[in-house]
């Protein structure tokens, strides 16, 4: 598994009910349900990331998370998982709170984009940067909302959610002590774990 998704395993409670938001082929439930005796579902949009989640014998339903998760009642379920996900969604804001009246914490991943290389590559090429970790132009890029580790730190602050721990990782998601002593700098990947 990637390195930022043991992190996540880590976090994870056996015997859990976990709903994994944009699942994609459905690695980390996978997982989960092996190792961890996990019930796993995983809501998922592109058809061969849900073929791939079939062929292994991964619960997914095809949902357009924007549209809503109305289908889903109040703490249904243990936690909520979202990797690499949040800054694609028209309002991120509303979408954690859906996310934490489904379940009762949720785990967020998502790119810092106030990593000192892009901080770097704006000042001095005046240009949206373009990396082997965002290889896409600001044109073509589904990521709508650029957000960075303060800004989601902030917006917990604002809603009155309980930030449990936090992680904050390199290119290559590991953990270093230097990333964790200035994450909004330093890091490339948050994680957070939350909870009402």
């Amino acid at each position: 598994m990637r390195s930022d998704l043991d992190i996540i395993n880590d976090w994870i409670q056996e015997d859990s009910k976990v709903l994994d938001l944009g699942c994609g082929n459905g690695e980390l439930l996978q997982h989960l349900m092996g190792k961890k005796n996990v019930k796993g579902y995983g809501i998922e949009i592109n058809a061969d990331e849900i073929n791939n989640c079939i062929e292994k014998g991964i619960p997914v339903i095809d949902q357009n998370i924007d549209d809503g998760l109305q289908n889903f009642g109040d703490q249904s379920f243990d936690l909520v998982v979202m990797t690499h996900a949040l800054q694609q969604f028209r309002r991120p804001d509303l979408l954690l709170d859906e996310m934490l009246r489904i379940g009762k914490e949720c785990i967020i991943t998502f790119p810092n984009f106030g990593h000192w290389r892009n901080r770097l590559h704006l000042g001095i090429k005046g240009r949206m940067p373009v990396s082997e970790f965002l290889p896409y132009n600001w044109y073509d890029t589904p990521n709508i909302h650029f957000c960075t580790f303060v800004d989601f730190t902030r917006l917990c602050d604002e809603k009155g959610i309980h930030i449990k721990r936090w992680a904050a990782v390199d290119g290559h998601l590991r953990d270093h002590w230097w990333i964790r002593a200035l994450p909004n700098v330093m890091s490339e990947t948050a994680i957070f774990h939350v909870s009402r």
